[in-house]
């Protein structure tokens, strides 16, 4: 996607200093910087706190990250070991994060050759990289045939309501949920989009809107509680969400709220459609019972970022510190308020993942 009509990437290897480069999200939409990341300590901080966030890009910037770890180990296969299950456990509802890791630690049998190690870890990483973002085209392809046929239905601007960032800046490019908007709005689809704010971290104001901003689509903002109201009133066609981690069974654990959204939108008879690659679906849970819900820090909640007036970045607090907090990042959506997961290789309804 454009950035100032320059086509960038939210995290991308850098051939020329051999390290990670991302863009540091906690910062947009006020400021646009990129961090470098240079060690495999570096690139779990920059995940801990949000300055890589999304599923996909989480899960790219830990495909790089093993292969800093097999830089950073030597040939120390119990030490590179040790990274790679810290790595892993950096945040554990994301199943992207465990499987770029894995994809490329599982190339590497034996490190027995240096050189040959970190050429066949850096290869790896590479290739998991360009398939995830290839992967984010094919599911806007896919997608954007829902939003054709609703438009050849009603013949007018497509309301389209989104939850937190599923966009380019959390997937390295075109994004999951954004990607089948974006070639609608090339395909001269009217569209405007309903911005959830997403507390408690904004990343709908913040990252959604700002990507909007970007490639001129229409937008407005509105609050976490309005979208059920909105759907009442006939205002939303369509909702599509990201997705964090997908059981067997469909089941969708997401941004925190997303299970709200897709109960309005139940109630009301909306489509609501879960974008995300094949790599989202763990398998290995059979349900959202299965699956570990993050619970991050209460000073999320209890503070909140803004531009100042004197147009710096300044934090402040908004609930004293006597109160008590309970910050969970992401809720599960069962599987029969989803109208269809949207995928590189189709839609699928969630009774025919297993």
């Amino acid at each position: 996607m454009k950035v100032n009509n320059i086509e960038t990437r939210s995290v991308w290897y850098d051939v020329s200093s051999d390290d990670l480069i991302a863009i540091d999200q906690t910062l947009l939409p006020f400021q646009f910087q990129t961090i470098e990341l240079k060690t495999v300590e570096d690139i779990i901080a920059a995940i801990k706190s949000m300055q890589i966030r999304g599923a996909p890009a989480i899960g790219i910037a830990a495909s790089y990250a093993v292969y800093f770890a097999v830089k950073q180990c030597g040939g120390n296969v119990e030490y590179f070991n040790e990274l790679l299950l810290h790595l892993i456990s950096s945040r554990p509802t994301a199943v992207n994060l465990r499987a770029g890791a894995l994809y490329v630690a599982n190339s590497l049998k034996e490190m027995q050759n240096q050189s040959d190690s970190e050429r066949i870890a850096l290869l790896k990483a590479n290739e998991f990289a360009e398939m995830e973002i290839r992967n984010c085209e094919l599911i806007g392809i896919n997608g954007v045939e829902i939003i054709k046929n609703i438009y050849k239905k009603n013949q007018r601007p497509i309301n389209i309501l989104t939850h937190c960032n599923a966009g380019w800046l959390a997937c390295g490019d075109w994004g999951t949920a954004t990607a089948p908007i974006y070639l609608a709005h090339r395909t001269s689809i009217p569209l405007h989009i309903w911005v959830d704010e997403t507390r408690p971290l904004n990343q709908g104001a913040r990252l959604t809107a700002w990507e909007m901003k970007n490639e001129g689509i229409d937008f407005t903002i509105i609050t976490d509680n309005a979208g059920g109201m909105l759907m009442q009133d006939h205002k939303v066609d369509l909702v599509i969400v990201g997705a964090d981690r997908i059981a067997r069974n469909g089941d969708t654990a997401n941004k925190i709220g997303t299970y709200l959204k897709a109960v309005a939108a139940f109630t009301n008879q909306i489509p609501f459609y879960v974008a995300a690659p094949f790599t989202t679906i763990d398998m290995d849970s059979n349900d959202g019972k299965s699956i570990i819900i993050e619970e991050r820090n209460p000073r999320e909640v209890s503070h909140i970022i803004g531009l100042n007036n004197k147009g710096i970045m300044e934090e402040v607090q908004i609930i004293p510190d006597n109160y008590g907090i309970y910050n969970p990042a992401f809720d599960v959506t069962p599987h029969d308020l989803i109208t269809g997961i949207i995928t590189e290789r189709g839609i699928i309804n969630t009774g025919e993942i297993a």
